[in-house]
């Protein structure tokens, strides 16, 4: 390997522009692509297979407008008056209604009169069909009655005058014959047409007063039916509207629960079914569902309702603060990065001594970085992309971009200072491509496949992230053998200046001066005191890991006075905290179900008296009824242990008893579910790095116990940055160190991934802090001496590297969103006890203590390994392919 990369990065330097000409294209394709392309970056996180998806899903195919992205806006007057009252009352139903004309937001108001509207369409349909039964008893009575008189008038033939008994046949005859034909109508033509047989009856009945007194008798009660003085419809019109409006009490009695905190908005006696206040009415949190996933619908579709709501109010002094589900997700990319690249810059500078070989670094790095990150953004509308993937690809690209350029040219620039006879820049840049440059890739690999490893983990975002920071150290490793020597080629001998060379012809050796040489000194003195101080330490920082608890940060977590803190503070203020994170109980049944409010009534009581729950009501049905929807309100916020105890318990077969399957989701179960997938999958991920870290540095280094104190350190590494971690972001003991006001989770990702990434650029510095003592090693210094000589000799970069790289982690602690703190904190605090507190102290001391034994390793083990010259040992002349130049050195800056 050693030997291919030294020939590329003669080739590149001897072909300067041809090999950046085809660098820019790649940068210019990038760019096009960006700019032509429509970036998406996803507002939701989606597991698939987890039960909270999975309800989901059956929510959103069932009931469709339930299916949406759910939000929230806070309004609070800006002098801390009332909302519930006068002007501002009203000003807050306008920007419902606004919001609602958008087309984003489901019209509550609407599917209320709609539902409304069927409700009466069933309720006069059974009334009716009830009324006409009634009825058709009532004139089955009459028959019998009619039949009676006419048996009476039969009997009467001689008693009365022919023609006035012909008459009352006649009137019996028609009201008899109309009374057979209600009876063979439907329903409604029964209820509409008895009127006019009451009317007629009762003339029948006024004309006669012994048919009246026979009718009488063969009705009975029935009578009232067929007379009185409003008509069958006025009174099933009342009747209909009467048990409507019972049942329509009865459901908004289901829907507020049985222990609702704050109140519904009313307006003009009506009631806002969308907003509630709290109890002393200075906040009022509107509830809005989107008619789509917010990913699924326009751009800017949630700033447009929030504007819409936020103009309305505004002209009564009202301010409005969006829940961060109705924001949209940029990556929190801004000025932060400049000031980690302008501490590189002074590291580089310090490190090189040169201004033109210190700019190299970044430049590459930067090359690197658009390629990757611009990519990622220019193809993102083909999978999922958070908000997080893309800064997390800029925090390791422009880390390891920088890193291994830097390693790359201080190692060229030692070739010049250091060797006698003198070699030129171009055969010191080939050795340095073929010897750093070896370490750089397999450093690269390291790390890629780390992340690659990730992707079997099978979750669809964190595949997306791995993959993304993959491809970008990749491209800072091909731009580092490739770019980065070309560059070079067009430096040529300005990259060492003539003050650099003169001072390294009259250094002293540096194994035996200088900070490095005296630290390496101090801890290889008493290497097992140093052992067991480092242990200690890390130990020590590593305690708070035991309270970790994984999930997703809530508004509660995001940075003081964002709009999603503010609204997150003041709907804890006015509705408490599970406002924050209500959860959706489902009960799915077998086959369709009419509509029972008995039963709906006693899922909410049941589901209220579960530990844990402030509230429960009702929230909707499926359209066949198999499908029952109810809200749930946690004591305690999202994030709370209670409430993930909550989900479980809801879950638990034995916990309700309802006659269905029960189901729970919602943005706070969905978090849940991620979290718990993603931490059982740790201890299996981490088991993979180890092995895989054992398998690597054993092919490496060629010993048995490099690769077992490299490994132990980088557990030590990982217990350790986990529980400073969780000391800063979990339980806020140390807050401040990231501007953390209150305990929150840890990102239930985050363990997985910067276990990754730390593997990765911990091996990095092991490469070439190891390789340099091997390297002195199999050249024939003891093992006590290439311990001591080689630390120096890579002491000095990889300080400067971890510096640089911790400086870039760091400032990301710098920005608004917390999942990018968490991440950059954690690298940071990773990266600076890996590089100081492992492999520049705990590494040389255990080396020191084993002397000899440290490069042991079985004969048949040796025989069996391939071996991998990541030192550049076998180089020879013809693979470096330059002539020493002894001509003068021209002017170079300083």
């Amino acid at each position: 390997m050693s030997r291919v990369l030294a020939r590329l990065g003669s080739w590149a330097y001897r072909r300067p522009l041809l090999v950046l000409l085809v660098w820019a294209l790649v940068v210019g394709g990038v760019v096009a692509l960006v700019r032509t392309a429509d970036p998406d970056i996803s507002t939701s996180i989606e597991v698939e297979g987890t039960p909270a998806q999975e309800v989901l899903g059956a929510v959103a195919a069932q009931l469709p407008e339930a299916g949406g992205t759910q939000g929230t806006v806070v309004l609070r007057a800006d002098d801390g008056g009332r909302l519930d009252e006068g002007d501002r009352a009203q000003a807050v139903v306008t920007g419902l209604e606004d919001a609602v004309s958008t087309g984003h937001v489901v019209d509550r108001a609407a599917l209320a009169e709609e539902e409304r509207n069927e409700l009466h369409a069933t309720v006069a349909t059974r009334a009716e069909q009830a009324m006409a039964d009634e009825l058709d008893a009532a004139l089955a009575d009459l028959e019998e009655g009619l039949a009676s008189v006419e048996g009476s008038l039969a009997g009467q033939a001689d008693q009365v005058p022919a023609q006035q008994l012909a008459a009352r046949q006649e009137a019996l005859a028609d009201v008899g014959a109309r009374v057979t034909a209600l009876r063979e109508a439907g329903p409604a033509e029964r209820v509409d047409g008895v009127d006019e047989l009451s009317a007629q009856l009762g003339t029948l009945m006024e004309a006669d007063p012994a048919v009246a007194s026979t009718l009488g008798a063969s009705l009975g009660g029935s009578g009232e039916l067929l007379g009185g003085e409003e008509s069958a419809r006025d009174r099933l019109d009342q009747q209909v509207d009467e048990q409507v409006d019972e049942v329509l009490a009865d459901l908004a009695e289901l829907q507020e629960g049985p222990a609702p905190e704050g109140r519904l908005l009313e307006v003009d006696g009506t009631t806002v079914p969308d907003v509630r206040v709290g109890d002393d009415g200075t906040v009022a949190v509107v509830t809005l569902q989107l008619t789509e996933q917010l990913d699924d619908l326009p751009d800017g579709a949630g700033e447009e309702v929030t504007e819409a709501i936020g103009d309305a109010v505004g002209q009564v002094g009202v301010s409005e603060y969006p829940s961060a589900s109705l924001q949209p997700l940029e990556p929190p990319v801004g000025g932060h990065e400049a000031v980690g690249l302008a501490v590189a810059a002074v590291v580089l500078v310090l490190t090189l001594g040169s201004l033109v070989a210190a700019g190299l670094p970044i430049l590459t790095a930067l090359v690197g970085v658009v390629v990757g990150v611009g990519g990622a953004f220019g193809l993102s509308e083909h999978y999922q992309m958070t908000s997080t993937t893309p800064v997390l690809a800029l925090m390791i690209g422009l880390a390891v971009g920088i890193d291994y350029a830097l390693f790359i040219v201080h190692r060229q620039r030692s070739f010049i200072l250091t060797e006698d006879p003198r070699p030129d820049a171009h055969a010191a840049a080939a050795r340095a491509v073929g010897t750093a440059g070896s370490a750089v890739v397999f450093a690269g690999l390291t790390v890629i496949v780390a992340l690659l490893g990730l992707l079997v983990v099978d979750i669809g975002f964190v595949s997306t992230m791995a993959l993304v920071a993959a491809v970008t150290v990749a491209l800072a490793v091909l731009v580092s053998i490739t770019a980065l020597p070309a560059l070079l080629g067009l430096v040529g001998e300005r990259v060492v200046g003539a003050r650099a060379r003169r001072a390294g012809t009259h250094r002293p050796a540096p194994e035996r001066t200088g900070p490095a040489a005296w630290w390496v000194g101090t801890v290889t003195a008493r290497p097992w005191v140093t052992v067991l101080l480092v242990v200690g330490v890390m130990a020590l920082a590593a305690v708070p890991v035991q309270g970790l608890r994984l999930g997703m940060p809530s508004g509660g977590a995001a940075a003081v006075g964002s709009p999603e803190r503010t609204n997150d503070d003041l709907t804890s203020q006015a509705l408490g905290e599970g406002a924050n994170g209500p959860l959706v109980v489902t009960v799915q049944r077998d086959g369709p179900q009419e509509a029972d409010l008995d039963r709906l009534g006693g899922t909410v009581d049941q589901l209220a008296d579960v530990p844990g729950v402030a509230n429960a009501s009702v929230r909707g049905l499926s359209e066949d009824g198999s499908l029952e929807i109810y809200a749930v309100t946690p004591v305690e916020g999202p994030t709370a242990a209670s409430t993930e105890e909550l989900v479980h318990r809801l879950r638990d077969p034995g916990t309700l008893d309802v006659g269905g399957d029960v189901g729970v989701t919602g943005l706070a179960a969905i978090n849940i579910d991620l979290s718990e997938r993603l931490a059982d999958a740790v201890p299996d991920y981490l088991a993979v790095v180890v092995g895989l870290s054992l398998v690597l540095l054993l092919l490496v280094f060629r010993s048995v116990a490099v690769p077992l104190v490299a490994t132990a350190g980088f557990l030590l590494t990982i217990a350790a940055t986990f529980g400073l971690t969780t000391a800063v972001f979990g339980d806020a003991s140390l807050g401040w160190l990231a501007g953390v006001d209150r305990p929150g989770v840890v990102l239930s990702f985050l363990p997985i991934m910067a276990t990754g990434i730390l593997y990765g650029l911990a091996m990095d510095y092991q490469v070439f802090v190891g390789t340099s003592m091997r390297e002195d090693h199999v050249h024939g210094a003891s093992a006590e001496e290439a311990v001591r000589s080689g630390f120096v000799h890579a002491s000095r970069v990889v300080v400067a590297a971890a510096v640089i790289m911790v400086s870039i982690f760091a400032v990301f602690v710098l920005t608004d969103d917390v999942m990018v703190r968490q991440f950059g904190f954690t690298l940071a605090a990773g990266i600076l006890l890996d590089a100081f507190l492992v492999r520049l102290t705990l590494l040389p001391a255990v080396m020191a203590a084993t002397g000899e034994r440290v490069w042991w390793i079985p004969r048949w083990l040796d025989r069996v390994l391939p071996r991998i010259d990541v030192e550049g040992s076998r180089l020879g002349h013809d693979d470096v392919a330059a002539p020493v130049d002894r001509s003068p050195v021209p002017a170079a800056a300083p």
